[in-house]
Formats: C-alpha cells, sequence, structure tokens
C-alpha cells in the first residue's frame, strides 16, 4: 500500500493568526448587527415578538427582543472585541436556537435551511473557544496598562 504525504502548511504565524480572527471577528459581528438592526428597526420589537410567535420560538414576549438585542449590540461587541467570548456564546445559543427551533424542518440549503445559521454558529464557538486575538479593543487597552506599568516600574 503507498502512502501519499503532503506538504506541512507553513507555521501560522501569530500576526496572521491574530489578522484572521480580527477579520471573522468583523464580518460575523456586521452580520449580526445587519440582523439585529433589521429587527429592532424594520419590524420593531412588536413585529419579531409576532414573527417569533408564528415561528413557535417559547416565549417569544421574551426571546424576540432579547435576541435582537443580542445581535445587534452583540454584533457591535464582536466588531470591536469587547467581551468578545460572552458575546460569541450568547450568538451561537441563539444560532443553536435559530435551526432547532426554525431552519431544521427546511433542510440544509438556504434560503431556510440550517446552512447560513449554521455558518455564524460554527464562527461564534470559534470566537468564542478562541478568543478575539490580538486587535480587540479589550486587547488594546491591556497592552495600553501593561505598558503603562512597565513604565512606572
Amino acid at each position: 500500500m503507498t502512502t501519499t504525504t503532503y506538504p506541512m502548511p507553513a507555521q501560522l504565524s501569530p500576526a496572521r493568526l491574530h489578522a484572521g480572527l480580527a477579520l471573522l471577528r468583523t464580518v460575523i459581528g456586521a452580520i449580526f448587527v445587519a440582523h439585529g438592526a433589521q429587527k429592532l428597526f424594520v419590524y420593531g420589537l412588536a413585529g419579531v415578538t409576532g414573527g417569533f410567535t408564528q415561528m413557535g420560538v417559547p416565549l417569544p414576549e421574551i426571546a424576540g427582543p432579547a435576541v435582537a438585542l443580542l445581535e445587534f449590540f452583540g454584533g457591535l461587541a464582536l466588531i470591536f472585541g469587547v467581551l468578545t467570548r460572552v458575546v460569541a456564546l450568547g450568538l451561537a445559543f441563539t444560532m443553536i436556537g435559530a435551526i432547532m427551533l426554525v431552519h431544521l424542518p427546511a433542510g440544509f440549503f438556504a434560503p431556510n435551511g440550517v446552512e447560513f445559521p449554521l455558518s455564524l454558529l460554527a464562527s461564534a464557538l470559534t470566537l468564542a473557544l478562541v478568543g478575539p486575538g490580538e486587535y480587540p479593543v479589550d486587547g488594546l487597552r491591556a497592552r495600553n496598562r501593561q505598558r503603562n506599568a512597565e513604565a512606572i516600574a
């Protein structure tokens, strides 16, 4: 039996990793901001609650506004890298709910299947597991505090 070997990819540099995480945070954050803004400013909280009621989401009067606010403000938090892991975990739970309660019966493919929310779920879980990288607002503040502490010492 012949075994084919493939060349190992070049070592992933920290700079490329952090740039990739910043790109992921920004794009996923923008998608969530857009969906949250649509819920808040196009449909309104009453419309979102009504839609969640029609889709059979439990406690739609709580879940609808909570999801709208989490998507909008959580998306902004991802873009800026603030509380990334906590926000990403919350957004992952909303995608699990969307998949289980709304998209699963439609199958895999878009526009109504699990394909898109599954991608958002995987992206959010990646950010929850790995964190924001070196370029978020939280990271910049931490580096500034460290520089200030070193300057004082």
